[in-house]
């Protein structure tokens, strides 16, 4: 493909809006952090396929997790709990959500009692700056980034992965917003969305587990920055924006294949592949909405339902 040619559009669709009787309309500590000061009555983010094949979202500031039906008319609150819970990732071993809680640090949460439990809370006694996404990778390891209110000016977000075994390795300590993680099929690199950097790095995942030769994969433009990621199995990778209002398609060498384009506002924050088909789900936090959209290539070779 060359290049310089310009990347086909594509339009997403409505899948399913949060339904009036769940928003809560209040000021919360997240907002008044991240909204200054508005009363935001639902951000929803961490879109994941549980082990029964429905999508799950989370709803940041008011410490939710919801299940929607295939139509995505009903949605049923699987928990509530002093948290802010953003990315989720099935954990096929055992069949439960994991948490990015940028609170919390890393929990779980049993999809059949609502039950939330910690898996790590802290690192040599110390708590996370803020959790915000991760993938699961074949093996069992868990890749997840600690990106709190990094940036430009303070470059310290975090990218860890948490073996089956308990061992917690820093794979990257100098980020400027680490958010959303893909794993490229053959898991030999890691893609980390850099929010504030406007970037998405490639981390190359070495034969010991090491990472070296970190660089940037691909430059966006914007008011905020690349979010939530997918990777689809020809390995190009599908990146949310969370202020262009789109999803890109970019080409293992990072070329700009596609975009998908939001019908309501401009905050596509994540996405997710349906397990069985081609559909792509993209949460728009702004309006709190599901969108959906098909890509020719989808299947969830992510990481975050494994």
């Amino acid at each position: 493909m060359d290049p310089f040619s310009q990347p086909v559009t594509l339009e997403a669709g409505i899948h399913a809006r949060m339904p009036a009787s769940l928003r809560r309309p209040v000021v919360t500590e997240w907002s008044r952090a991240n909204k200054r000061g508005a009363a935001v009555d639902c951000f929803l983010e961490g879109p994941c396929f549980g082990a029964d094949g429905a999508l799950h979202v989370t709803d940041i500031p008011h410490g939710r997790i919801f299940r929607l039906d295939p139509d995505g008319r009903e949605w049923q609150l699987l928990a509530e709990y002093d948290g802010e819970p953003n990315g989720l990732a099935l954990n096929r071993r055992d069949g439960r959500l994991y948490i990015a809680d940028y609170k919390q640090g890393i929990l779980a949460l049993d999809p059949r009692s609502g039950r939330v439990e910690p898996v790590l809370t802290r690192r040599n006694s110390e708590r996370f700056k803020g959790p915000n996404d991760l993938v699961f990778a074949r093996n069992g390891d868990l890749y997840f980034t600690d990106q709190g209110q990094t940036g430009l000016s303070d470059p310290t977000g975090r990218v860890y992965r948490l073996t089956p075994e308990g061992r917690l390795d820093c794979l990257l300590a100098n980020g400027p917003s680490p958010n959303g993680l893909a794993l490229s099929p053959e898991e030999d690199a890691l893609y980390v969305a850099m929010t504030r950097d406007n970037a998405v790095w490639r981390l190359p995942l070495q034969p010991d587990g090491s990472t070296s030769k970190v660089g940037r994969f691909c430059s966006f433009h914007g008011t905020s920055g690349p979010d939530g990621m997918a990777m689809d199995r020809a390995g190009n990778l599908l990146v949310a924006h969370a202020s262009l209002g789109c999803v890109f398609v970019l080409s293992p060498q990072g070329e700009a294949l596609a975009r998908i384009r939001s019908p309501a506002g401009r905050t596509t924050t994540n996405l997710a592949f349906h397990p069985e088909d081609d559909r792509l789900f993209v949460t728009e936090s702004e309006t709190g909405t599901v969108l959906s959209a098909r890509w020719p290539d989808a299947a969830n070779s992510s990481g975050k339902d494994r």
